[in-house]
């Protein structure tokens, strides 16, 4: 792969605004540190919340550990995604159900795809192929959870990227 191109990775979650904007966020900076050509977005697999900014309760804890959630804006992923990234991350095993059903449409609409498609903690050897738990409903661990867990996924994804592309 040229390092001119780069390793384009979606992460995505039910609505965008909780557990995929984080680990957005989170896996950039450690490919940042890494200086790994790899350039990361975020999606939902719902339309819940087009448009708006993170839950304000991810915000808050991210920007409490140097994670800066709030340019960011929810959006649904879409058949178009399996063509543009190299790797699409679900953040649970619901939502890599529906993503590997929109990937089938995709297939059909587009024949072949560029998109791989895991789960995030798919090498993590913390959280080993575990679900993220979605804190919405929940309290201040629920995020810190979050947190914790993309930070963990992210450097075991590193590690697999280091392998794989080269760097800036």
């Amino acid at each position: 792969m040229s390092s001119k191109t780069p390793f384009k990775v979606l992460c995505v979650c039910l609505g965008n605004i909780c557990r995929s904007p984080t680990a957005e966020v989170i896996l950039r900076h450690y490919c940042d540190e890494q200086e790994l050509n790899v350039m990361v977005d975020s999606a939902g697999t719902s339309n819940y919340h087009p448009n708006k900014a993170p839950d304000t309760r991810s915000q808050e804890h991210a920007l409490k550990r140097g994670y800066d959630l709030s340019s960011l804006r929810a959006r649904q992923l879409k058949t178009h995604d399996f063509i543009e990234f190299d790797l699409i991350l679900a953040m649970d095993h619901d939502n890599l159900a529906d993503i590997l059903a929109l990937q089938a449409q995709a297939k059909r609409e587009f024949g072949h795809l560029r998109a791989e498609v895991a789960l995030m903690s798919e090498h993590d050897s913390d959280y080993p192929k575990q679900a993220l738990p979605d804190p919405y409903y929940g309290g201040a661990a629920g995020f810190e959870r979050v947190i914790d867990q993309c930070e963990s996924s992210s450097l075991a994804w590193v590690e697999i990227f280091k392998q794989k592309i080269l760097k800036v």
